[in-house]
């Protein structure tokens, strides 16, 4: 079985390449998706993408995911990785296996950045290396076995 690998992206990151680019870089967040997407496929994977700025839109999706054939996620949830216990328990409820992405090195940054309400419960986390960090935690994930069958 192939992976079906849902990229979420959370708030502010429809901004990218405009929004503090000494931070989080130069790239668009369709720069971003063009180049994991074409990365999945070169390896025979689908990946969808998802952003939004609302958290009910972002539980939703991932509620979504426990039944639309995803079998691994790549998750930057931006300011909601540090706040939002509603995602933490949406992605506890769909038990899917994830890799948690951050563009930046959230421990050179604010001491609010440097806890996660995610982390425990993902697979590996990758910080700080731009937009590689996207395609570090892809590689990552294409190398796994498919964890879920479905029925």
């Amino acid at each position: 079985m192939t992976h079906q690998i849902l990229v979420l992206h959370g708030p502010n990151l429809n901004l990218l390449g405009q929004r503090e680019p000494d931070i989080y870089g130069r790239e668009t967040l369709s720069d971003v998706d063009a180049a994991l997407r074409a990365s999945a496929q070169a390896h025979g994977a689908t990946l969808q993408t998802f952003q939004s700025n609302s958290e009910s839109a972002f539980v939703d999706r991932i509620q979504q995911a426990r039944t639309d054939g995803t079998s691994y996620m790549l998750i930057n949830a931006g300011a909601y990785t540090h706040t939002s216990i509603a995602i933490r328990d949406a992605l506890a409820a769909v038990a899917l296996p994830f890799v948690e992405v951050h563009l930046s090195n959230v421990y050179r940054r604010e001491p609010f950045r440097h806890h996660s309400y995610l982390s425990d419960l993902a697979v590996g986390v990758i910080a700080g290396l731009g937009v590689d960090s996207y395609l570090a935690a892809l590689t990552f994930v294409l190398k796994q076995p498919s964890v879920r069958q479905r029925e």
